[in-house]
């Protein structure tokens, strides 16, 4: 995604732009909210929105462009970051590029929640994590988590939010709800890890289609999320 809004964003401006995203995720990872800062020459005298938006892939929308003072900074400076985790336990073709599929449709949702109302207890995620000695510290104040499922219960839809978030951990985290949801792990093996901070002898990221970045909120700048997903009612209720 960067690449592309920066080569669309300087054949449009006709010198090159570089790009300062609000944060990195991995391919076939989506974002309904994504902040990024950038450093203009001069101010432009047409609808850059409009020229941008046009060019850009369908898979790609700008929703604003905010002049901003001083020196903000599209990552360091943010102090909250939201994600969404879908899974769907049936197989739906009209589902495959925005959920991930688990073909498991008697997972215990009572015993993930047990799990997931863990999360903001404990502040070091070393032990859920990709490579966590390559990081200075492996602290995340997560503030809240919450498990939603559909009234069928084969939509599930877990929601995390943070400070900052460790390498690949909110999908090791999403994989290791689906095997107590399914009986592989015990919610006190899962506890015990944070506890002791060490690692799980097998630790596999859930699939990356399912993540989405929804909401980045920084100290001088909290904006509503232009999606529905997020706030349908009709289709989530929490377990």
């Amino acid at each position: 995604m960067q690449e592309v809004l920066e080569n669309s964003l300087s054949k449009i401006l006709r010198y090159p732009i570089k790009i300062y995203g609000c944060g990195r995720t991995d391919a076939g990872v989506h974002a309904s909210q994504y902040f990024f800062h950038i450093d203009v020459e001069q101010k432009w005298d047409f609808d850059l929105f409009f020229r941008w938006n046009r060019i850009l892939p369908d898979d790609i929308a700008i929703f604003d462009i905010i002049p901003v003072e001083a020196q903000p900074h599209a990552r360091f400076d943010a102090v909250l970051r939201t994600y969404d985790y879908f899974i769907h336990t049936y197989k739906d073709p009209f589902l495959s590029e925005s959920s991930a599929l688990y073909l498991l449709p008697e997972l215990n949702l009572y015993e993930m929640k047990k799990a997931v109302m863990l999360l903001p207890k404990y502040s070091d995620y070393r032990a859920y994590c990709k490579s966590p000695d390559k990081n200075e510290h492996n602290i995340c104040y997560v503030s809240s988590a919450a498990l939603f499922t559909n009234i069928s219960g084969n939509r599930i839809r877990f929601q995390i939010s943070s400070n900052r978030f460790l390498g690949r951990m909110i999908r090791i985290l999403t994989r290791k709800l689906v095997e107590i949801g399914n009986g592989a792990l015990s919610v006190d093996e899962f506890e015990s890890h944070l506890i002791t901070k060490k690692t799980p002898a097998l630790i596999l990221p859930a699939h990356p289609q399912g993540l989405y970045l929804s909401k980045v909120t920084y100290p001088f700048l909290d904006l509503p999320v232009k999606s529905e997903f997020r706030s349908d009612t009709n289709l989530w209720n929490e377990v």
